[in-house]
């Protein structure tokens, strides 16, 4: 999950050299894949403590609804309010729950953030 982060960096980088057409685009393309990025790696980090991995579950899916709702372009507000959905779907109430969201959320993470990417061609 470490390599999520990174990755998500390299793919901004990518993007707003070579696929965003407009500022506007290439800062929503940006900001998008930050939180996506930021929100999986909070989670991930929380994994030892079930609590503050279901807080942090919470927050992660309303800050992608938010940009979600403000987001112009279809496909990018599909990604951000795709894995929203994803998130909310999520019960951490023990350990074992703990390791199993971290897994889900680092699948539809990496499935979402390359989903907002694509947008962002």
């Amino acid at each position: 999950m470490r390599l999520l982060p990174l990755a998500a960096a390299g793919a901004a980088a990518v993007l707003l050299a070579s696929g965003c057409a407009t500022v506007d685009k290439a800062q929503s393309c940006a900001e998008a894949t930050q939180l996506i990025s930021r929100t999986v790696s909070e989670i991930g980090k929380a994994v030892s403590d079930p609590a503050t991995m279901q807080r942090k579950i919470e927050e992660g899916a309303t800050g992608l609804e938010d940009m979600a709702n403000k987001a112009a372009d279809t496909t990018l507000r599909d990604a951000l309010q795709g894995l929203a959905d994803s998130l909310q779907k999520l019960n951490v109430d023990d350990a074992n729950a703990a390791v199993d969201a971290a897994q889900k959320v680092a699948t539809d993470g990496a499935t979402y953030l390359r989903q907002a990417g694509e947008a962002c061609l």
